[in-house]
C-alpha cells in the first residue's frame, strides 16, 4: 500500500516554546485514521503544518510521494489533498447546496452568491455536472433533504456535514477532519463516523481525523489511531492495542487533571 501522507521529524516551535517535537507518522492510500491526544498535545498544530497553514521549524511532509514541505495551502491542495477546521465557516446567507457549489477548482464569477446562482442553473454541460456531484455528495452523507435549507438554520452538527460535503467537492484524495463531532450529540456524531466509514470504504478516499474523546474514537472503526502526547507521537495502533495500552490511559487521566487551552 503506497502512503498519501508521510510526516518525518515534523517540528514546529513558536519562538521558545516547541509545540511538535519530530513527529513522525505515515497515512496509506485509502485508510481511515485517527489523531488523538490530550488537549495541547500539538494535533492541530500537526494539521496546520501539513495543510501549509504554518511553516514548520523542521521535518518533511510529503503527500502522494511530493515533497510539499514548503508548498502554500493552495498547491497543497492541487496534490489532492484538503481539509477541514474544528469551526465551520460556512456561507449563512446561502443554501447548503450552494455552499457546496463555490469551492471546485477552476470557477470564477464576479461573486461567490452569483456563482453559485449560475451553477445552480447550469448553462453548460460543466456546470450540470457540478450539480450532480453536489448532490451525490449530499446523498452520500445521507442529507439530501437539507439540500436547499440556508446554513443558519442548521444545528452545529448539521452544519458540520455540509462542511465534510463542501470539503470533497474538491474531489480530494485525502481529507483531514479537525474535529468534526466536536459539540455534536452524540446520535449525529455517530452519524458523521458512519458516513465516513462507508466514504473512505466505497470511494478509497484516504482520511486523517483529529479527535480528542479517546473513548468515542475507539468505537467508530477506525482502521489506526495515532496517539500524540506533549508534542510527540506516544504510539500508533490498532484501537484494540490504544485501549490496553497504559502510557495512553495515564497520559489522559493526567490531563484531565490540569486546565484547559492552549495549542491543540
Amino acid at each position: 500500500m503506497s502512503n498519501a501522507l508521510e510526516v518525518s521529524g515534523l517540528r514546529k516551535e513558536f519562538g521558545g516554546l516547541v509545540a511538535v517535537r519530530e513527529v513522525s507518522f505515515s497515512v496509506g492510500e485509502g485508510e481511515f485514521v485517527g489523531l488523538i491526544g490530550p488537549n495541547g498535545c500539538g494535533k492541530s498544530t500537526t494539521f496546520n503544518c501539513i495543510s501549509g497553514l504554518l511553516e514548520q521549524t523542521s521535518g518533511r511532509i510529503e503527500i502522494f510521494g511530493e515533497d510539499a514541505s514548503e508548498l502554500r495551502p493552495d498547491q497543497i491542495q492541487n496534490l489532492g489533498m484538503t481539509r477541514t477546521f474544528q469551526h465551520t465557516n460556512l456561507w449563512r446567507e446561502m443554501t447548503v447546496i450552494e455552499n457546496l457549489l463555490v469551492p471546485p477548482r477552476g470557477q470564477f464569477g464576479s461573486s461567490i452568491r452569483e456563482l453559485a446562482r449560475s451553477l445552480l442553473f447550469p448553462a453548460n454541460q460543466a456546470e450540470a455536472g457540478r450539480l450532480s456531484m453536489a448532490y451525490d455528495v449530499l446523498d452520500q452523507l445521507e442529507v439530501p433533504h437539507m439540500a436547499h435549507n440556508m446554513t443558519s438554520e442548521l444545528s452545529g452538527g448539521q452544519s458540520k456535514l455540509v462542511d465534510i460535503g463542501r470539503s470533497m467537492m474538491g474531489e480530494p484524495r485525502l481529507l483531514l477532519l479537525d474535529e468534526p463531532v466536536a459539540g455534536v450529540a452524540g446520535p449525529l456524531a455517530m452519524k458523521i463516523f458512519n458516513n465516513l466509514r462507508k466514504l473512505v470504504d466505497e470511494t478509497g478516499i484516504t482520511v486523517l481525523i483529529i479527535e480528542h474523546n479517546m473513548d468515542f474514537i475507539l468505537r467508530q472503526g477506525v482502521d489506526r489511531i495515532i496517539v500524540m502526547n506533549e508534542g510527540g507521537v506516544l504510539m500508533e495502533g490498532t484501537p484494540d492495542e490504544v485501549r490496553n495500552n497504559r502510557a495512553v490511559i495515564e497520559a489522559y487521566l493526567g490531563a484531565a487533571g490540569e486546565s484547559g487551552g492552549g495549542e491543540e
